[in-house]
């Protein structure tokens, strides 16, 4: 049977400064503006911060120098993150790309297809989006229909991709396709590198229920790609795109979703004297700092090269829980106006809206515990 650990691993030695670094970074780059943005920060596009913040080498901290990394280490890393999402910073324009299009590049890339495109990642400048998603899967990835047929040289795509976030500013998406006519289920499943201004590629908006734009449907009408699109093995999509999803469900935005609302309700407990409220902060503090250590553990293993999946899976599921809950409980024990002007209010107000989302994205609660179950033993 599979055991699940959790081992703390030590931050490494230049915390605090680094730490200060992003904070100075954050009062010179980031104004308060619409306080409700900085909930659910890492889906908010703002591409001059993230260009910004590719200048300052605060993006492709643990990418090779050689791609216009940083060579610092995954840890180092997270600190950075964990920064920048406490506080609401708008990150969501470069956030897939640095998270998982430049590490999956670099694992089972070309070279050509790193140094064309790694660089403009790590400089906050090229955007990407993952093609995963089709309508009438559900969250059943192995039921993929869209497909990717030989074509001479080259390939041409075909299909439908759903709930794509960020696919109107990325530049490149890494889509899952069928490469194989018949195929069934993860079996000759291939991914690609796909430029987004291909002709053929249609992007249509998804507007979620707070009138933000962050999914996209995404056509595929008889699409031509080199034979270079195709990243690592031909039939090997599935291992690949699982392996990426290490990289999606662990990180701290699997917690700190909700955390801005936390700050703000720690602050209005401190002014208000509310037992209640103090009481509530206590117990999201406690909560957040338990998700954070073995987020930091799950990295710390992805760090010396191990592939902890299911760790991984189970941050995530416990994290969405969080997140989702902080809101709920917040409106459940303070007296807010929703409608009002004040912080808390205007926080609490829409992460109520978009929380739901929060256990979808990456994989649903059902599917996680599936995985979880199966890792042991248990069917």
């Amino acid at each position: 049977m599979q055991t699940f650990t959790f081992k703390p691993f030590d931050m490494p030695a230049n915390a605090a400064a680094l730490r200060e670094q992003v904070r100075a970074f954050i009062r010179d780059n980031m104004t308060d503006g619409d306080i409700a943005r900085r909930a659910n920060c890492w889906q908010v596009n703002d591409p001059d911060f993230s260009r910004a913040l590719g200048k300052a080498g605060l993006i492709g901290l643990s990418l090779p120098r050689q791609y216009g990394g940083h060579d610092r280490s995954a840890l180092e890393r997270y600190i950075v993150l964990e920064e920048l999402l406490s506080v609401g910073a708008p990150v969501g324009a470069h956030w897939i790309a640095d998270r998982q299009t430049a590490p999956l590049l670099l694992r089972y890339g070309t070279e050509e297809q790193r140094r064309r495109w790694i660089p403009g990642i790590a400089a906050g400048e090229v955007y990407g989006c993952i093609g995963l998603s089709e309508p009438n899967a559900g969250s059943d990835l192995a039921s993929v229909r869209s497909s990717a047929r030989r074509d001479g040289d080259g390939w041409v795509l075909n299909g439908q991709k759903i709930w794509t976030t960020n696919a109107h500013i990325a530049h490149i998406m890494i889509g899952l396709f069928r490469s194989e006519e018949g195929s069934e289920r993860n079996a000759r499943l291939s991914q690609f590198l796909i430029p987004l201004d291909t002709p053929g590629i249609t992007i249509r908006p998804i507007i979620n229920l707070t009138g933000e734009h962050d999914f996209n449907e995404v056509f595929f009408d008889d699409v031509k790609l080199p034979a270079d699109a195709l990243i690592g093995e031909e039939g090997q999509g599935w291992a690949q795109a699982t392996a990426e999803l290490s990289l999606e469900r662990s990180g701290p935005e699997r917690y700190l979703s909700s955390m801005v609302l936390v700050t703000e309700l720690v602050r209005h407990a401190a002014k208000s004297g509310d037992p209640a409220a103090i009481a509530l902060a206590g117990r999201f503090t406690s909560e957040a700092w338990t998700l954070r250590q073995m987020s930091l553990a799950v990295a710390g293993r992805m760090a010396m090269g191990e592939d902890p999946a299911l760790e991984a899976t189970i941050v995530k599921d416990l994290g969405n829980s969080f997140e989702q809950a902080v809101p709920q409980l917040v409106q459940q024990v303070i007296e807010l106006d929703l409608s009002s002007d004040d912080p808390l209010a205007l926080l609490a107000a829409q992460l109520l809206q978009v929380s739901p989302s929060f256990s979808l994205r990456g994989g649903t609660r059902e599917i996680l515990r599936g995985i979880v179950a199966r890792g042991l033993g248990l069917r």
